[in-house]
């Protein structure tokens, strides 16, 4: 890899890594799912141009925006929303490249070797370490409705697998147009107060919401587009995990997050398990939220 793209996905993991950081800071004055459905509002507004029919994959489009898009977003910000720290989110977000993994070996009968079933068992094994930490334990809640997010997403990695000339815009515009609308009521049903919460929300915020849009969404997710046209998946999978780094770098220095002996443990064998499986892994790489 060339020094100006190695320096455009460290960029990236930093980018994705304050992601965290910056939808905690909108969950706590915005509901889950409403800021959810204001970022895909937002991103549907800026995307527009882009939005594009694709005769025979439009099935496949409609259920990746519905499950990576509504559900797997909404889930994962409840998630982010009910935790007390953003480190062990971070964390175990990354279950998304295991579950991925053994999704392909139910939907698309891909043959995995042990090493892969090591990281896949290795990466499960310390997630369940933090979740026994008495500090995580707390707000366990929140753990699992990351984790549920995660299979979700891996649900969405399936279908993307088998679009073929689908721009990375093209498919964000999608999913944000798909998103929202599904969003507005279900956040109507479940939340309340939405008027004062975007009323009285300061700009750290609102600053949330845009974060997500721009950098998350458009910087992120297209730079990572643009370097998967002119590398391998297994070259760039791996410098991805900097991304969770970088989101306990971020949580224990700006947020004061709570990091102990076991959540460091765990923490590292997640990491070395999701390591394992994506640098075997020929499949789309997705995260940071």
């Amino acid at each position: 890899m060339s020094p100006p793209h190695l320096a455009l996905i460290l960029f990236i993991t930093l980018v994705w890594g304050f992601n965290y950081v910056a939808g905690k800071a909108g969950v706590t004055e915005l509901p889950p799912i409403l800021f959810t459905g204001l970022r895909f509002f937002l991103l549907s507004l800026i995307l527009l141009p882009w939005l594009k029919l694709h005769r025979g994959q439009m099935l496949s489009i409609v259920i990746i925006s519905l499950t990576m898009g509504g559900v797997h977003f909404a889930i994962f910000y409840m998630g982010l929303a009910a935790a007390h720290d953003v480190s062990t989110v971070a964390i175990a977000g990354q279950l998304g490249v295991p579950f991925a993994t053994i999704m392909s070996i139910i939907f698309l009968n891909e043959k995995v070797h042990w090493k892969r079933w090591a990281g896949i068992s290795t990466s499960f094994i310390g997630v369940m370490i933090i979740g026994f930490d008495p500090v995580v334990f707390q707000y366990l809640n929140g753990l699992i409705l990351v984790i549920l997010a995660a299979l979700v997403g891996s649900l969405a990695m399936i279908y993307m697998r088998r679009l073929e000339g689908v721009g990375v815009f093209e498919l964000q515009a999608w999913i944000a147009l798909l998103s929202w609308p599904v969003l507005a009521p279900l956040s109507l049903l479940m939340e309340s107060g939405h008027i004062d919460a975007m009323v009285n929300a300061s700009w750290a915020g609102w600053g949330g919401v845009l974060y997500t849009v721009v950098g998350t969404s458009l910087i992120g997710h297209a730079g990572m587009y643009y370097l998967l046209q002119r590398y391998e998946v297994t070259q760039t999978a791996p410098l991805t995990l900097l991304s969770p780094v970088w989101g306990v770098v971020f949580g224990v220095t700006l947020l004061g997050d709570t990091i102990t002996t076991r959540i460091i443990l765990g923490g590292a064998m997640t990491l070395i398990g999701v390591a394992i499986v994506s640098s075997r892994q020929k499949a789309l790489v997705d995260t940071g939220g």
